[in-house]
């Protein structure tokens, strides 16, 4: 962002001109949303109070009752000239009494240490008696690039994000602070980076020479516990997988629906001999797989197999000492870590830690591991190889409960089994899941969840 600003400084704009592109585009943004609601305006001492004197004086224009409540003094030349063209009230911060609308101008995306103990009292206090809360770029107290709070985390109505979005509205634990998040245009060319957001995929239905191998033969490998397998598998069946297999110990368990195949697989020659068949379009190992030795044979031999792979769950921890054979792999590989499985993972690899947020920490890992690898949670992150980022912000909470992982690692190889792009497919899973979950409704289970995945998937299809 502060590059795409030099841009156009560079074309003779005026810093004034910019900042009074984005007070009166958050002006208009906070006038239509709120009307003549009587408004507090809290402007800080650098740019971010500066774009709060213009959308001060765009709104009382309008007719809306304003005032500003002033930290300080402005410090910039160009905040001390909004200051200056403002026609309205200013008070200082601590004499401010409580409003039905509040904007936040304090700090914005600049702020990267904690706000005095004083204000942010005085300050969190304003914000909490609204009816309706704004922040202008991003809530003052939140680092914009490591998106973690730097003071108590306060939750906002709605965010205005200037030009382009920064890590903290997409990134836990600011994001879900941020109410509503609107991206408004001052004017800033910011040009397509490494990193995006996640957004819904175009799937084209089956064409009419499709059969049940071309639409993708995804491999489970059964460990300890068939449940968590079965569910990978109902789950691949629904993201529209052709054909599902479990490989497995024993006779197939009591209750095996009649359209997934069973495959006995008692030692793990027998699993490298089952996964030689050249017609499987993708394997996942891991759910449900135990840490034993006899999941670590089932690992290496999943790694040894020439199909795209994606591991999982317990496969994850079995991973350290098994890094080399991800690099000899030449088909794609999927990771898809929890929070404990990412650092255990990182730990083991010796991959540092210390990048400044989860999509810098993901896009190292995955780069060490030439593995896709998606960091789960309720920021979902994935990224590839080399370096592309997808962020999956505010996906659904009731995902929270046991087996939804399953589900997602199955969604995720049946979308790699029907085109064998690790990143597109993570994406796509990514997606389908959280829409299935809004289509199951609340209290889900994993296995209801699994039901309502063909419904995503028809909301996605390429007509």
């Amino acid at each position: 962002m502060v590059a795409a600003e030099q841009a156009v400084f560079d074309t003779g704009v005026s810093v004034d001109a910019l900042m009074r592109r984005a007070g009166e585009a958050a002006g208009e943004m906070i006038w239509r949303l709120g009307g003549n609601t009587p408004t507090l305006v809290l402007c800080g001492p650098g740019n971010n109070g500066g774009d709060g004197y213009v959308l001060a004086q765009f709104l009382g224009q309008k007719g809306v009752p304003v005032t500003v409540a002033a930290l300080t003094e402005p410090r910039t030349d160009a905040a001390r000239h909004a200051g200056a063209r403002y026609q309205g009230e200013v008070i200082a911060l601590a004499d401010a009494n409580a409003h039905p609308q509040v904007v936040d101008c304090l700090f914005g995306s600049g702020l990267t240490r904690s706000i005095d103990d004083a204000v942010w009292r005085v300050f969190s206090s304003l914000i909490k008696k609204a009816s309706r809360s704004f922040a202008v770029d991003l809530p003052s107290g939140a680092d914009a690039d490591q998106a973690i709070w730097l003071n108590d985390p306060l939750h906002f109505d709605h965010v205005l994000a200037l030009g382009a979005f920064k890590y903290a509205h997409l990134l836990e634990p600011v994001a879900s602070a941020c109410g509503a998040v609107s991206l408004i245009d001052i004017g800033v060319d910011v040009p397509d980076g490494a990193v995006t957001q996640i957004s819904k995929p175009s799937i084209a239905p089956p064409d009419a020479q499709s059969h049940k191998y071309r639409r993708g033969l995804v491999v489970v490998v059964a460990g300890a516990m068939v449940g968590a397998a079965l569910l990978a598998a109902r789950a691949a069946q629904g993201t529209g997988a052709g054909y599902v297999k479990i490989l497995g110990v024993g006779d197939a368990p009591a209750g095996l629906p009649a359209d997934i195949v069973w495959q006995r697989a008692d030692e793990p020659e027998a699993v490298s001999a089952a996964l030689a068949d050249p017609r499987i379009g993708a394997v996942l190992v891991g759910p449900g797989l135990g840490r034993g030795a006899d999941a670590e044979a089932l690992v290496d031999a999943a790694m040894a197999c020439a199909h795209p792979l994606v591991l999982d769950a317990d496969a994850l921890h079995l991973l350290g000492n098994r890094r080399e054979g991800l690099a000899n792999r030449t088909a794609p590989v999927a990771l898809t870590p929890h929070h404990g499985e990412f650092t255990a993972l990182s730990e083991a690899v010796s991959v540092a830690t210390d990048a400044p947020n989860k999509a810098s920490r993901t896009a190292r890992l995955a780069k060490a591991l030439r593995a896709c690898v998606l960091y789960k949670g309720a920021d979902s992150v994935i990224a590839a190889p080399d370096g592309r980022v997808i962020i999956a912000d505010r996906r659904c909470s009731w995902l929270s409960v046991a087996g939804t992982g399953d589900v997602l690692a199955g969604c995720i190889t049946a979308r790699l089994a029907n085109h064998g792009v690790a990143l597109h497919a993570v994406a796509e899973a990514v997606w389908l899941q959280d829409r299935a979950a809004r289509y199951a409704g609340p209290a889900f289970t994993a296995g209801q969840l699994a039901k309502t995945l063909p419904l995503a998937v028809e909301s996605c299809l390429d007509r």
